[in-house]
């Protein structure tokens, strides 16, 4: 009977499961303090590298910001801020003014944030941390970011390339009256304004910048941005051009062979079209292209004397004027008007694509004598939409540049050099029309920001 007993017993314990979770859980519970242990570190962890990696974005973009001999002074008192102090409860907080960009330069600000923090419970699973401060195991965290200085580019209506070497890209001649309605400039040398600052918005300079508009220094010198244009002038040989009868004095006014007096309508075509030698005006003239198609017209070594009388684009045509041919030569290589009564008008419309968009007139680079205008936007009056482009030249506006009679809100000259005399300048250019005028109109850098890189 008791062997029975003791049998039955062993039966009905081997059957009994009360007490298993118990059990398993006594052999479960230290890896389950475990992972929650880590757990709870890592999320702790996190927070901390967040918050320095707060603290180094600040930082590194106060140091680009800051751009000075004391851009890391400006980067560690940021950090502070955050309470990130350097050498400090074990803390590091390293700048650089050397860090590698992602355009593969090293002009990069960067800022490390480096510290420890003590380990809590990650030791129960047997993490002994990264190091061992006054007997405590710690975890180092750390954080980088780099930035770098950003621009904003401001369009400009008017832009003196310098590259004659001329002090003053543009300057004015005693007369207050000019105003260049807002119009933002840029001088690759001084900008020189006496009794007005010309109405001008901002007046990039690389050297100095007196009286004109919000001046503000600029560097480096601008590279000209329609140079490249010039690949789209035809070859000389190309022209036809045989001879180029020039303008000779007849009084009191100038002359030259009938074949080069132009009056009444210009029917041009698609492309380019030539015309050599100077042409002078005996009437109004315009100028008609194929409808919804733009022309180029090549003035091969000649002026195009307005001669008191107006050249203008019809309504719906649109036209590139281009002046090339020989440098030097006694060649004059630009609009003009000769007549001793009142002036003519120049009213063009640049195409609004195609090789030649947004520009009206452009002189060739290699053009460096007989480019000059001396009485741009007065006696001839010069309402042109799009791109005004002579490099070499040294222009005079004696009156307001407009826009063409059916072209955009869109005037930009680009030359050696500027002179303003009476009321010459610009009229109001619109960022918007310029660019449904079919121009990428240039544009200088206005320094100060800066943006994240890492």
């Amino acid at each position: 009977m008791p062997i029975l007993s003791l049998a039955n017993h062993l039966c009905r314990l081997r059957m009994d499961e009360r007490g298993t979770v118990s059990v398993m859980m006594g052999f479960l519970l230290v890896p389950l303090v475990g992972f929650l242990a880590v757990g709870f570190e890592v999320s702790h962890w996190y927070l901390i590298t967040r918050g320095m990696q707060n603290a180094a974005d600040a930082s590194a973009l106060a140091a680009a910001i800051n751009n000075g001999s004391n851009y890391d002074v400006e980067a560690r008192a940021v950090a502070a801020q955050y309470g990130f102090v350097n050498d400090t409860n074990n803390v590091t907080v390293g700048v650089s003014n050397t860090a590698a960009c992602p355009n593969g330069s090293n002009t990069c600000y960067s800022v490390t944030i480096a510290g420890y923090t003590p380990l809590l419970m990650s030791q129960v699973v047997g993490f002994q941390g990264d190091n061992n401060l006054n007997g405590s195991r710690q975890k180092r965290l750390s954080a980088l970011a780099a930035a770098k200085q950003s621009s904003t580019p401001d369009s400009l209506c008017m832009l003196a390339l310098a590259s004659s070497g001329v002090p003053q890209g543009i300057r004015t001649n005693g007369s207050p009256t000019a105003n260049m309605n807002g119009c933002d400039s840029m001088s690759n040398t001084a900008a020189q304004c006496n009794g007005s600052n010309l109405g001008l918005g901002i007046s990039f300079a690389v050297g100095s910048n007196s009286g004109c508009g919000a001046q503000q220094l600029h560097s480096p010198a601008l590279a000209d941005p329609y140079a490249y244009l010039a690949s789209n002038i035809p070859a000389l040989s190309s022209s036809g051009c045989k001879n180029y009868p020039q303008e000779t004095k007849k009084g009191n006014s100038y002359t030259v062979a009938s074949s080069n007096q132009l009056a009444g309508s210009l029917s041009l075509l698609s492309g380019n079209n030539f015309l050599c030698g100077d042409q002078l005006l005996t009437g109004d003239v315009t100028i008609n292209t194929p409808p919804g198609q733009s022309a180029v017209l090549v003035i091969e070594n000649g002026q195009f004397d307005l001669n008191g009388h107006a050249l203008r684009t019809s309504t719906g045509s649109a036209v590139t004027l281009v002046f090339s041919g020989t440098n030097g030569g006694g060649y004059s290589h630009a609009p003009t008007d000769n007549t001793n009564g009142p002036g003519g008008v120049l009213d063009l419309t640049a195409p609004t694509s195609g090789a030649w968009s947004g520009v009206a007139i452009y002189q060739d680079p290699t053009l460096t004598t007989g480019v000059d205008v001396s009485a741009a936007g007065n006696s001839p009056t010069w309402n042109i939409s799009g791109l005004i482009y002579m490099p070499h030249a040294s222009v005079t506006l004696k009156g307001a540049i407009d826009k063409s009679t059916s072209g955009k809100s869109c005037v930009v000259l680009v030359a050696d050099n500027v002179q303003l005399s009476g009321n010459g300048g610009i009229a109001k250019t619109d960022i918007g029309q310029c660019s449904q005028a079919g121009l990428t109109m240039p544009t200088a850098m206005i320094p100060g920001g800066a943006k994240l890189v890492l």
